[in-house]
């Protein structure tokens, strides 16, 4: 084995189609990222025929312009890391048959990784010194965890949404709100001019006792409040909703993070996730008394390439291989292998 490992990882879980080429785990030496964000957007959402149809005229594309910014041939590299779920069936079978051609091709091992992992990992990119156990809050699209990270490649999960995912919700508030798609950085960008306190939405299950989440109710609120003015012959100041909303999800995160912390012990909350990059989120968390907290920089708490390549590559020390029958599995849980 080379003293450098090279990592060549692929991301194609959802409308994002990424490569990216890794040394030693940490070090990004390429991360390309093709977004269909603008392709999608005219559609409110994500379409999961159309994200395949654009990944499979990309993904060659994107490595071949990874390795190049790189400066490393396929010869070096040591292995190939690959997304194989959770996400889009279609969208992962893309990047997995690319990420299986070129381990065949190359006769190097296949390491297939969890996206959400994959987030957890962007952090230990973005932070040299941060090393496992800690607390970590998954906040994304389709996912809303409280993760205990025991080392690189071990995870417990000690809280988990029950319904809507915290972006989820996001998406859906924004676009009933005429803010477009994505719904998160809208939300948020608006927010900054609302008064938080303006509407009083429900903080769900702050009074249970668990480390678990629920959305459906405060989004169901927010179309009700909608519902109450537009009968009434009103219109919302869509600051002071888009920011009453947010106030009720970060108030509900945050609680719940340091309910984690507190059963757990731990010192060191890591954020990850899309809606990491929240910055009404980010602010709360940071008020925390007594931890660390540890925030990935913007460009990697999107989807990407390199944050799988970080988790393939621990993966990948620890022993972790995938036979070139691996399929994609979109319900994929934190900690699973299923291959």
């Amino acid at each position: 084995m080379n003293e450098k490992i090279y990592t060549l990882a692929i991301e194609s879980s959802c409308d994002e189609t990424a490569a990216a080429v890794l040394e030693n785990g940490r070090q990004i030496r390429s991360n390309i990222v093709h977004s269909q964000i603008d392709i999608h957007k005219a559609f409110g959402g994500v379409v999961p025929e159309i994200a395949s149809r654009n990944h499979l005229v990309k993904i060659s594309e994107v490595v071949d312009s990874a390795l190049s910014e790189a400066g490393i041939g396929y010869p070096e590299i040591d292995h190939i890391a690959v997304t194989y779920g959770p996400g889009l069936v279609g969208a992962l079978l893309v990047g997995l048959s690319e990420a299986k051609a070129l381990a065949y091709a190359l006769d190097i091992p296949l390491v297939p990784v969890n996206h959400i992992e994959g987030h957890i990992a962007a952090n230990y990119i973005a932070f040299p010194e941060l090393e496992p156990p800690f607390i970590c809050l998954v906040v994304s699209g389709g996912h809303t965890h409280l993760v205990e990270v025991l080392n690189y490649t071990t995870f417990n999960v000690i809280g988990r949404t029950r319904d809507d995912a915290a972006g989820e919700a996001f998406d859906k508030v924004a676009r009933t709100i005429g803010l477009g798609y994505p719904g998160g950085p809208a939300i948020d960008r608006v927010a900054k001019d609302g008064n938080p306190k303006a509407i009083d939405f429900p903080r769900a299950m702050l009074e249970q006792d668990n480390l678990d989440f629920s959305f459906s109710g405060l989004k169901s609120a927010v179309l009700n409040y909608l519902n109450s003015l537009k009968m009434r012959g009103e219109a919302p100041v869509t600051e002071d909703v888009a920011a009453s909303f947010q106030a009720a999800v970060v108030d509900v995160l945050k609680a719940k993070a340091e309910a984690a912390l507190a059963q757990t012990g731990y010192k060191k909350l890591v954020l990850a996730g899309g809606v990491a990059a929240n910055s009404a989120l980010r602010e709360a968390l940071s008020s925390i008394e007594g931890i660390e907290c540890f925030f990935p920089p913007l460009s990697l708490c999107t989807d990407n390439a390199a944050m799988i390549g970080c988790a393939g590559y621990y993966h990948y020390l620890a022993g972790t291989r995938g036979h070139l029958a691996v399929n994609a599995v979109p319900n994929l849980k934190i900690g699973e292998m299923r291959f």
